[in-house]
């Protein structure tokens, strides 16, 4: 009996072994592919060139690579929906952690799942049928699909990650520290925002960061809502076109091994090389309030 257990743990061990280092396989492979297909770009064109080039013309004869314009394009709809996001998130934490009741607490934790699980096309549908009309007319615009279209729509897609890891962090947090500020004469919300806040700030960033990582990985939503348009933005009410939205576009009107098609794996690259730093940071932050909570 003990042996035949002995040998049902081993099977079980030994398919999570797999399970780990089939997608240890998957993700090596997807990296070796994108750099492949990457590097020769640079036989055409040099690095500096491609990264601080400011055209996206891929049509011209000769046609340009230039990265800036949708580089900058991506990091302004990213830092617009942060602006939104972290703040309401982090605030929607502290409330379903410290403020609300049980009742209150369950409904809100249930929205906030039910946001997480609607479709990304369904926001960008959202945005070019009621809210980039809606700022079009309110704010005189020549066309409602901006910056601001694309960062109100990722925010909306941000906060349910952002509050929810923020609770989680935050509930997290040793029941003695609130006692012992009680202890000390501080009101509830000087415990909240000077120690349980404080206390759970690794786990806090390490929300943001992966919040962060699911706004610049978007690719629906900003295609349908950013406007398009691959120039260098200088307003939040100027059309722009993220690279997840230009890989969207054009990786099926290229010819494969073509400078497009080598073109649009650098950019890629590029993506792969954000979003692996945000997620390292996100993994650096949340092993340090592991370490911090105990």
């Amino acid at each position: 009996m003990k042996g035949r257990q002995n040998i049902k743990e081993r099977i079980i061990k030994n398919i999570f072994l797999l399970s780990s280092l089939t997608s240890i396989f998957f993700l090596a492979a997807i990296t070796i592919i994108l750099f492949k297909e990457g590097f020769p770009l640079f036989r055409e064109i040099d690095l500096k060139t491609f990264l601080w080039g400011k055209s996206w013309y891929p049509t011209y004869n000769p046609p340009e690579f230039g990265l800036l314009p949708l580089l900058l394009g991506s990091l302004w709809t990213t830092l617009g929906a942060l602006v939104i996001a972290v703040p309401l998130g982090v605030s929607a934490a502290i409330y379903i952690s410290e403020l609300a009741t049980p009742k209150i607490k369950d409904y809100l934790k249930l929205t906030i799942e039910m946001l997480t699980g609607v479709p990304s096309v369904i926001y960008g549908f959202l945005g070019i049928v009621v809210l980039g009309p809606w700022l079009q007319n309110l704010l005189d615009l020549p066309v409602g699909l901006c910056v601001l279209t694309a960062s109100l729509l990722l925010a909306l897609m941000a906060i349910p990650t952002i509050a929810s890891l923020s609770e989680e962090a935050l509930f997290s947090v040793s029941k003695e520290y609130k006692e012992a500020s009680y202890a000390l004469g501080a009101t509830r919300w000087e415990t909240i925002i000077k120690v349980i806040v404080p206390a759970a700030f690794s786990g806090i960033s390490t929300a943001v960061l992966l919040g962060m990582g699911r706004v610049i990985g978007e690719t629906m939503t900003v295609l349908m809502v950013a406007g398009g348009a691959a120039v260098i933005p200088h307003s939040i009410l100027q059309p722009v076109r993220t690279i997840t939205a230009t890989i969207a576009l054009e990786m099926g009107e290229t010819v494969v091994g073509g400078i497009h098609y080598y073109a649009l794996f650098a950019i890629a690259c590029v993506l792969f090389i954000i979003s692996l730093a945000l997620n390292l940071s996100a993994d650096y932050f949340l092993n340090k309030f592991r370490r911090t909570s105990r």
